[in-house]
């Protein structure tokens, strides 16, 4: 019989990197703020999680252009399998068909299985019902998802969705509906198998739901790349985790960013939670850490005033259903001098992730540039992209790079474009175009 003993909370801690000092008159302070969780997740040996039970639903796209080739279809039967048998004893889960409709294909009765030997064994039979047939609405796939993810009492609530093609079947109303109605309930990770999906709309359905997006051009891959996403769910401890950020009066928050391990803006997701305060959602966690880039407009002021310009909490979720509570937490200050070496010192963590967010920015207003036929924008902020990946040691995206762009001097942004890329690999630089890397402390 499995062992359903809980593993231990994860510990947090909080740490705040900037630059304090401001010029007579400044008013915008930056800080990037460390995120660590110790000590939990990975730590679990069973579906269970510190606060409760696991849940995952795997949507496979079912349409009719996965058997084009069939590859497709076999390597989504097979990586359904894996992510399978990657499950924990105790793991809630659920296998949906997504076509024009979706349709649950294990257990099948509305509910989840519990993980186990039996039951693995019996939805890896259930796979040979995965034939291909049919349309694409996406949404659809994730409400049925939402629905029997939200039929349970699970701490963690996890999706994994499969798709090949356009969200044809359904209006891109519909989507943003359903991705609205699922928010903040599940968290989802994305995969775009071939080269026939829309980049935006796999990374915008992993962007929305908290999760992550990737491309595996080739079938043969899935199996492998669904075996390290399951386990990664496998080790999230606790979900829910929300960063806090309070303010006095006269400050106000300009942006807050998520910059890695990817960047994702979170400004536009703040919950209010009382005065001067609000909430930022980071999803579900386990043994890892994150960085996150925050910038507060403060009351201009003299030389040597010094004031709190933000203050910032984790709240964790109480596993017994009573209030979330704060677990850890920082402060980012501002202080006004009339050293102009001090007040002008760019803090070297801020400066490195300012850089990562603009590089994203730069591959993908360079891919646009390039599929809208405008060779000089595509040139100029693809050189760019790369003069940024080189200064910031970014390797995997200067290699991505290399395979759009013919690189003349990377320290001077000089490239040419090429005259034929892959698609695969178009849409890959793409698709990973957030990933940062750490900085180098």
């Amino acid at each position: 019989m499995a062992n359903f003993a809980k593993p231990s909370v994860p510990q947090f801690s909080v740490d705040v990197y900037q630059n304090a000092y401001l010029p007579d008159g400044g008013r915008d302070v930056d800080a990037v703020v460390t995120v660590t969780a110790t000590g939990g997740g990975t730590s679990g040996a069973t579906g269970f999680t510190a606060g409760g039970p696991a849940g995952v639903v795997i949507v496979v796209d079912c349409s009719g252009s996965m058997n084009y080739p069939p590859a497709k279809m076999e390597g989504a039967r097979a990586a359904t399998a894996a992510a399978v048998d990657t499950l924990r004893d105790g793991t809630s889960f659920a296998v949906v068909a997504g076509t024009h409709v979706a349709t649950p294909v294990y257990p099948g009765d509305g509910r989840l299985a519990v993980a186990g030997p039996r039951t693995r064994a019996e939805a890896k039979q259930a796979l040979a019902r995965l034939t291909p047939d049919g349309g694409t609405a996406i949404g659809t796939w994730l409400r049925l998802a939402d629905a029997l993810l939200g039929g349970e009492d699970l701490a963690i609530r996890h999706a994994v969705l499969l798709t090949d093609g356009r969200n044809e079947h359904e209006s891109p109303e519909a989507l943003r509906a359903a991705l609205d109605a699922c928010a903040g309930r599940f968290t989802c990770d994305a995969r775009g198998v071939g080269t026939d999906w829309e980049v935006k709309e796999v990374t915008g359905i992993a962007s929305a739901l908290l999760g992550s997006a990737d491309i595996v051009a080739d079938p043969a891959g899935l199996a492998a790349d669904f075996t390290a996403m399951m386990e990664n769910v496998m080790g999230k401890g606790v979900a829910d985790v929300a960063l806090r950020l309070w303010t006095p009066v006269g400050a106000e928050l300009v942006f807050v960013k998520q910059v890695a391990p990817a960047v994702a803006d979170l400004t536009g997701r703040r919950a209010d939670t009382g005065p001067r305060a609000g909430d930022y959602p980071t999803g579900s966690w386990g043994d890892e850490s994150r960085d996150y880039h925050v910038r507060v407009r403060v009351p201009a002021n003299t030389v040597g005033q010094e004031m709190l310009a933000a203050r910032v909490s984790l709240i964790l979720p109480d596993p017994a259903g009573g209030e979330a509570r704060p677990v850890s937490q920082g402060l980012i200050r501002a202080v006004w001098t009339h050293d102009v070496a001090m007040a002008t010192a760019i803090n070297p963590q801020v400066a490195h992730y300012t850089g990562q967010a603009e590089l994203a920015d730069a591959i993908q207003q360079g891919l646009d540039a390039r599929k809208s036929g405008d060779r000089d924008g595509a040139t100029a902020k693809l050189g760019r992209a790369v003069q940024l990946a080189a200064a910031s040691g970014n390797a995997d995206t200067a290699k991505l790079l290399s395979k759009v762009v013919d690189v003349v001097d990377a320290a001077a942004g000089t490239v040419r474009l090429k005259a034929k890329v892959a698609e695969a690999d178009e849409m890959t630089l793409e698709t990973r175009s957030t990933k940062t890397v750490r900085v180098k402390r």
